[in-house]
């Protein structure tokens, strides 16, 4: 078995697809133990919001968790643009695991992300003159990557190039300017001697170097069952959610948001959360696919816009307890893991990935529901996209 341990669950299902891709089956765990079944475990310790200092315990643990149920090794999965604890976990890890040595390779050049001259881009632009340089929670602010990282305590931290010599000790952050980068680096890992962590590519180059070959690729969501009602909960203010919201509308899709006020710290009444439950319900008289947003302006604290995702997982969560819905889409990795937590959900069995980032789950003990995450800075994919129904229903719209 083959471990990850990711600090939100949009990574940890990321790389569980890209598991499935290369013929491993795949499970993911938020709480308790993994089961006994799985080729790959990801388990999501739900850390990127933490405090270091717990960020660092929960990484710890789920090492020991994952070296206890038998993983051959250890993947430490980090934010492709290094938001988080990112050099606390890795730490963590590799002094739970007996490592020195970490190759920390975040990129993902399939994408458009990569490092080059120990610069960060974003599909050729400087990380921080992108809309990462306005992420509410963790702003990136400079396109240098060690200055996109807290300094580590123990080890020391360097940028290398694909060809330079690597230190005897310390956290190395591997330059990748292509997909070729990101296999080469894949050829230099000694597996006795190294943690290795970063992103979905990263790990995906590592399967192919130990004799896991790619059997699948990602899948469309194939033919839609117009009788089974779908749920988003977007709790992102990224481009792409803002622009997926506004295609909806376009389409007539209903859409519904949180009330204004609570943009303003006011609290989220469960008179007020009954109401436009209910009327999120109403719309499924009428419509398949229904659509929770934040609806509001980004917030700039952390604290604020944490509470803006729990409003929204307790608006889907009402919801969801009410009225029989088949497919369930969260887009962000907090919002997915606050809907996971308030749902009472523990484990989930990776189905299919339908591109990249983008996985369909399936949820133990709740067999008649799927759930579908994305990270908030991906898109979904046209078969997502296209798939209302009904597009000549009037528009509902809660502000």
């Amino acid at each position: 078995m083959i471990g990850v341990i990711a600090d939100d669950l949009t990574g940890a299902a990321e790389l569980g697809a890209v598991g499935s891709r290369h013929g491993l089956r795949a499970e993911i765990v938020v709480k308790g133990k993994p089961g006994d079944e799985a080729d790959l475990v990801c388990v999501d310790t739900n850390s990127r919001g933490c405090t270091p200092a717990e960020a660092g315990q929960r990484a710890a643990a789920a090492a020991n968790l994952l070296r206890h149920a038998g993983a051959r090794w250890i993947y430490k999965k980090v934010d492709s643009v290094l938001r988080g604890n990112v050099t606390v976990e890795v730490e963590a890890v590799m002094n739970q695991l007996g490592f020195q040595t970490a190759l920390l390779l975040p990129a993902n050049p399939a994408l458009g992300r990569t490092i080059e001259g120990g610069k960060y881009f974003v599909r050729g632009k400087l990380i921080n003159r992108t809309e990462f340089a306005r992420d509410p929670e963790h702003p990136r602010k400079s396109s240098l990557v060690l200055r996109l990282l807290n300094k580590p305590k123990s080890f020391p931290i360097c940028v290398c190039g694909v060809k330079h010599p690597l230190p005897e000790a310390g956290i190395v952050v591997c330059e990748a300017a292509s997909t070729q980068d990101v296999c080469r680096w894949a050829g230099r890992r000694d597996s006795e001697k190294m943690l290795v962590a970063g992103g979905a590519e990263f790990f995906g180059a590592l399967l192919t170097a130990t004799g896991h070959e790619v059997v699948a690729s990602p899948a469309s969501l194939g033919e839609v069952d117009d009788a089974e009602r779908e749920l988003f909960v977007c709790g992102t203010t990224s481009v792409s959610s803002r622009k997926f919201v506004s295609a909806a509308r376009v389409r007539r899709t209903p859409v519904f948001s949180l009330p204004v006020e609570l943009g303003w710290g006011a609290d989220f009444s469960p008179a007020a959360l009954e109401a436009i439950g209910r009327r999120a319900v109403s719309a499924y008289q009428s419509h398949r696919r229904v659509i929770l947003n934040v609806g509001l302006p980004m917030a700039r604290e952390r604290a604020a816009a944490g509470r803006l995702v729990a409003h929204l997982a307790r608006l889907a969560e009402w919801i969801l307890r009410g009225v029989d819905i088949g497919r369930v889409y969260a887009e962000g990795g907090a919002t997915a893991a606050e809907l996971m937590r308030r749902m009472e959900w523990s484990r989930l069995t990776v189905l299919r990935e339908l591109s990249p980032g983008v996985v369909v789950l399936a949820v133990a003990g709740d067999e008649s529901r799927s759930l579908t995450i994305k990270p908030g800075s991906y898109v979904w994919p046209e078969s997502i996209l296209h798939g209302n129904m009904n597009a000549d229903t009037p528009l509902v719209e809660i502000n």
